[in-house]
């Protein structure tokens, strides 16, 4: 059979092919590229140039946008949409090139919509619709006019080879000219130029950040150029840089991600003080030094967070610790998840600021490293130390006031976990009542993260050495702790008040002061600890504690 068909043939499936008497001859990205391509065979017939089209499932959304527009209007789904499309991925953004007009054309296409239109950017003629369904999901498109004078130019100008494809909406042919479709086949992540990344050096890190997203490798000269332009990460906004770092934290192994940009030589010119970190020994039970056990940190809480998300199928995974873990805590999912749909910023999720909690958790242990006669290491107030550390990097990434506030909780509570574990093991004491009080009343919300922090801890600390005894003993913490916070939190947790300070001051006779929230406090942690149930043993506490001159332990 000599007609060949995308079926048949499926390396020529989404490529421009060069056809003599049904038989294809050469291909490329474009139809350039196969007739340049031809013109190397033996055949010295004119060629037939045609696309082998794709198979590929478009949303309802492109015909809508199509009826929108003029019937002769060039327009192309571009950049990630497209490597989107063909590796069968979800995109909830779609960015447009057209020759010209694109304000003008994103504003048609929003009243055509009924849906919302921002003007992107004027100086680049982009402007952007967000449609929301009715679930209030936002897909957001973006028109924007070719940067440069062609497609060609256009997609020749963007960062990587897979984000450098263009769909034409109208005849549904792929435009290719950088061969990002091979690369895409190949899990190739391939600079477009040789100044990609000093054009953008921001662009470093979204190499970095895709390549874990979607399991690819990143190029070899791809990876000197980026070696090349980290110093210049010192000219992009704090506000794109943070983004990026966000983005990998939130995304899949954001382990290796973070690997790689260090040994890309990224971090000193990103987060120069993590590098401190590193080759800073640690004593038992830490079988890492600080920076690799940083990273592993990082890693099983990705593995403990994956294994509690809802619908995760726990009899499929063939580690005894996850299973122990699915197990005792697996019945918090919707929980747990609902924790994680909550945020503290509309651009930043719950999830990827708990990673950059964990990523500082131990930032200032060079800081406090001291050595005793033994030999042990200890590192005394590190958690307290590092938190300003933390804020500092925080704040030069313009982080809001209340992602701060949870960061420096996380950071400055992470050993209680260890605490109540170690009491556990050794003195087999549960953490008390007013144990569990404490914690959540200096954490708040952040307790979830810091039980969570606390279990990738232990595992990134011992690793290997890990027993199923002190992993049972941590599994035993954080049920507790969860269950007095999710399923009686008006015992332990947050008991409901008995007793305001206008009432207090009024039956002890009190003048407005420290005093009286010393007092307010003390009954509130008596109350967690069950030893007062009503107001009057409240205020017999209160006359009590005034008695005894508040000596202290108020």
């Amino acid at each position: 059979m000599n007609d060949e068909t995308p079926k048949s043939h499926s390396p020529y499936t989404g490529r421009w092919v060069a056809r003599v008497n049904g038989r294809i001859i050469a291909q490329g990205g474009t139809p350039e590229q196969a007739l340049r391509a031809s013109q190397h065979s033996r055949f010295k017939e004119k060629p037939e140039i045609i696309f082998m089209p794709a198979s590929f499932t478009l949303s309802p959304l492109l015909e809508k946008i199509m009826d929108a527009l003029p019937a002769d209007q060039e327009i192309y789904l571009v950049g990630g949409a497209v490597r989107d499309l063909l590796t069968s991925r979800f995109s909830p953004d779609l960015d447009f090139a057209v020759p010209s007009n694109g304000i003008s054309l994103a504003r048609k296409v929003a009243n055509s919509l009924h849906a919302s239109f921002v003007p992107l950017d004027e100086e680049r003629d982009t402007g952007r619709v967000v449609v929301i369904d009715e679930s209030g999901a936002q897909t957001f498109l973006d028109f924007a006019t070719y940067r440069g004078a062609t497609l060609d130019e256009d997609l020749r100008a963007r960062d990587f080879t897979i984000n450098a494809l263009a769909y034409n909406l109208r005849d549904g042919t792929i435009f290719d000219p950088l061969e990002g479709g091979n690369d895409l086949r190949k899990k190739l992540i391939r600079a477009c130029s040789n100044t990609s990344l000093s054009d953008d050096p921001v662009r470093i890190l979204r190499a970095i950040r895709q390549a874990a997203a979607f399991g690819f490798h990143i190029d070899r000269n791809t990876r000197e150029l980026m070696k090349q332009a980290a110093s210049e990460l010192v000219r992009v906004s704090p506000e794109r840089l943070r983004d990026e770092v966000f983005k990998i934290l939130k995304g899949p192994k954001p382990d290796a991600a973070i690997r790689a940009l260090e040994m890309l030589g990224v971090l000193s010119h990103l987060m120069p003080e993590l590098l401190a970190m590193k080759g800073v020994a640690q004593s038992e039970p830490h079988v890492y030094e600080v920076w690799t056990h940083t990273l592993a940190v990082l890693d099983y809480l990705d593995q403990i967070i994956s294994a509690l998300r809802v619908g995760y199928d726990a009899e499929k995974t063939n580690d005894m610790f996850t299973g122990l873990l699915t197990l005792r805590l697996g019945r918090y999912r919707g929980q747990i998840a609902e924790h994680f749909s909550k945020s503290l910023n509309v651009d930043r999720s719950m999830r990827s600021l708990l990673f950059f909690a964990a990523l500082y958790h131990d930032v200032s242990k060079p800081d406090t490293k001291t050595v005793e006669e033994s030999g042990r290491i200890r590192f005394f107030e590190h958690d307290l130390k590092g938190v300003e550390i933390a804020a500092q990097r925080a704040r030069s990434f313009n982080l809001s006031n209340d992602e701060i506030e949870r960061l420096q909780a996380i950071i400055k509570n992470h050993m209680r976990i260890h605490f109540f574990a170690d009491r556990l093991e050794k003195e087999k004491q549960e953490p008390s009542r007013k144990a569990i009080y404490r914690f959540f009343r200096d954490s708040g919300e952040a307790g979830i993260d810091l039980i969570l922090l606390g279990l990738a801890d232990v595992r990134g600390t011992r690793a290997h050495s890990l027993t199923i005894e002190t992993w049972n003993i941590y599994l035993d913490v954080a049920r507790i702790l969860l269950e007095n916070y999710w399923e009686r939190p008006q015992e332990a947790v947050a008991p409901p008040r008995l007793i305001d300070g206008n009432e207090l001051m009024k039956e002890l006779s009190l003048k407005p002061g420290p005093l009286v929230g010393q007092l307010l406090e003390a009954i509130r942690e008596n109350q967690a600890a069950g030893k007062i149930e009503d107001r009057e043993q409240a205020l017999v506490f209160a006359r009590e504690e005034l008695t005894k001159g508040l000596n202290g332990e108020v």
